[in-house]
């Protein structure tokens, strides 16, 4: 009896999270995420977080990739904005927009075409009909860049959470 009612207690506490219990904090901004969403160890030095997304019909998890290189550094928004955009094989279908996260200005990039996946610098293998969902949340001292990619049909599937991801750190006072 006391094991069924620890369950049913554990349960009733469970049943009430919210994308606001999930946390994970990258140069001290803390980024609320939903809990069908997984914080992985990085999977290397250049990345300060991982979250993983599995979606139905997806061969594979999606990743969310932060990454912060400290104090003044990681460049202005324009230079990655045209860094990324340069990963697809020709010019994307692309949307730049500034997202108010309650006063706290975060960039938006949304493109979608053919894709070079794979290393910085190693071999790219064409991805058709992907998107990439890139955000520059502005930090203490430098900004925290997120990067989303996956097929187009998956990533329309998390594209509202991961705006709420992205201006998660900016709550209302």
């Amino acid at each position: 009896m006391k094991r069924l009612f620890t369950l049913l207690a554990f349960a009733a506490l469970t049943s009430g999270l919210s994308a606001e219990d999930c946390k994970l904090e990258v140069a001290g901004l803390n980024f609320s995420y939903p809990t069908t969403w997984t914080s992985i160890p990085p999977s290397s030095p250049m990345r300060a977080g991982t979250l993983q997304i599995k979606i139905e019909g997806a061969e594979k998890p999606l990743e969310a990739i932060f990454y912060y290189f400290g104090a003044g550094q990681g460049g202005d928004a324009k230079a990655n904005v045209d860094r990324w955009l340069g990963q697809f094989a020709s010019p994307p279908e692309s949307k730049t927009e500034e997202l108010d996260a309650n006063g706290t200005k975060v960039t938006l990039v949304t493109a979608t075409g053919t894709y070079n996946d794979g290393p910085m610098m190693g071999p790219k293998t064409p991805m058709e009909n992907f998107t990439l969902l890139g955000a520059i949340v502005p930090g203490n001292d430098a900004p925290v860049f997120i990067k989303l990619t996956g097929p187009k049909d998956a990533l329309a599937k998390v594209s509202e959470e991961f705006k709420s991801l992205i201006k998660s750190p900016f709550p209302a006072k």
